[in-house]
């Protein structure tokens, strides 16, 4: 493949979709200064990029390049030495901008003593969330991320794997806008990586926007519709991945296997315009994820059981955009709830015999409780004759003498 020329100014070509513009990035600078206020390190320089409703944008970079400091600028928790950034339109310090995002730290900050139901009801708690949302927002997360067996269990008990999993349903219970994923595959198995790519592509499905820095270039390539490469705080090459990985001086043809006669043709006519050492004939493979879920699957259908994380099932009904089952409870409730005329009941027939009212109404009458016995009043007590018990007291004392 051939390298790509780092260009001296970032700048993102603009998509082909025409969206709207989430997040707009301008000349962004972030200079970080020690404590005599001498610049010690410049982390972003001079940045620009846009990134637009329903995109899945991805951040790349080695360690240190200003990935995560890009991202804290865009949470408003880093003030930018010098440029300009909009978030839907707003500054990103404005508080109800970011009750519109959903964010994933690259560490899992979480109070280990909660369990993942209290965790994500706290969560819920802070967007002001009603209590009948919360309980069920959170219980279709738990399922999601494939933890509905260990809701009782401490966050600080679980593994790295499980505490990304319960930070990844922390980050959605508000049903954010923009979701900003640092390393959200990290310490995660292959088939929790796998729900998690098949999340954010549901999330863009709908609308939503995604912004995710990873390390692991598979999963930034099977889901991110542009990225950027970070090197020195700057943008050294960004587009889509179409852009940026087709090799136009290679091409590929694949076949079903065709009779050797037929291949032995077929190489003789590439022969006459091709070296033969440039021509390459080998059997295509599957990815070793491909492979590691179809065994893992497999097992599954032999009922094998394991008392790890499950693996999560749909994407949660309110992140799909869909009516919970809650909800759906609740409208056929109101339906049977609703005042109804009480039919009048017909008069009998004046065949039927008579009834005594005498005997009708010792039946329905309440027995009353039986009276209680009267209890005598007690006497009073009579005062002690004190000047008696000296006397005695006394004559004791003196017997002793």
């Amino acid at each position: 493949m051939p390298a790509v020329e780092p260009t001296p100014h970032s700048t993102i070509a603009t998509p082909q979709s025409s969206g709207e513009v989430v997040i707009s990035v301008r000349g962004l600078t972030k200079v970080f200064k020690d404590f005599w206020n001498r610049p010690k390190a410049r982390a972003v320089d001079n940045v620009d990029f846009d990134v637009r409703r329903g995109e899945i944008f991805g951040l790349l970079g080695p360690n240190g390049s200003g990935k995560s400091t890009t991202i804290k600028l865009l949470l408003g928790l880093l003030h930018p030495t010098k440029g300009h950034i909009e978030v839907f339109g707003k500054s990103p310090r404005h508080v109800q901008t970011k009750s519109r995002i959903g964010y994933l730290p690259e560490e899992s900050y979480l109070y280990r003593y909660l369990n993942s139901r209290e965790t994500l009801d706290f969560f819920g708690n802070l967007f002001h969330l009603p209590k009948n949302e919360r309980d069920n927002r959170a219980e279709q997360l738990l399922d999601m991320v494939g933890l509905n067996q260990t809701r009782t269990r401490a966050v600080g008990e679980f593994s790295k794997g499980m505490q990304r999993r319960i930070g990844l349903a922390q980050a959605l219970i508000n049903d954010p806008d923009l979701v900003i994923l640092d390393e959200p595959t990290a310490g995660l198995d292959p088939i929790g990586c796998r729900e998690v790519k098949d999340l954010i592509l549901a999330l863009a499905r709908r609308g939503k926007t995604v912004i995710l820095s990873s390390h692991l270039l598979s999963d930034v390539e099977d889901v991110c519709d542009r990225v950027v490469i970070y090197y020195g705080g700057k943008i050294q090459a960004a587009g889509t991945l179409k852009e940026l990985l087709a090799t136009p001086d290679t091409l590929r043809i694949t076949t079903p296997t065709l009779p050797r006669a037929t291949m032995e043709r077929v190489l003789e006519i590439i022969r006459k315009d091709v070296a033969a050492d440039k021509v390459r004939v080998d059997n295509p493979t599957q990815n070793l994820e491909s492979y590691f879920l179809a065994v893992v699957a497999k097992a599954k259908q032999a009922a094998a059981e394991t008392s790890g994380a499950q693996s999560g099932a749909r994407v949660a009904a309110y992140l799909r955009g869909e009516a919970t089952p809650d909800a759906a409870a609740t409208k056929v409730l109101e339906k049977l709830t609703l005042p109804q005329e009480t039919p009048v009941a017909p008069a009998p027939p004046s065949a039927a015999p008579a009834v005594n009212e005498t005997k009708l109404a010792a039946l329905t009458q309440t027995p009353s409780a039986p009276a209680a016995p009267v209890q005598p009043a007690p006497e009073p007590e009579k005062p002690v004759d004190l000047s008696k018990a000296d006397e005695k007291l006394s004559s004791l004392l003196g017997k002793k003498k």
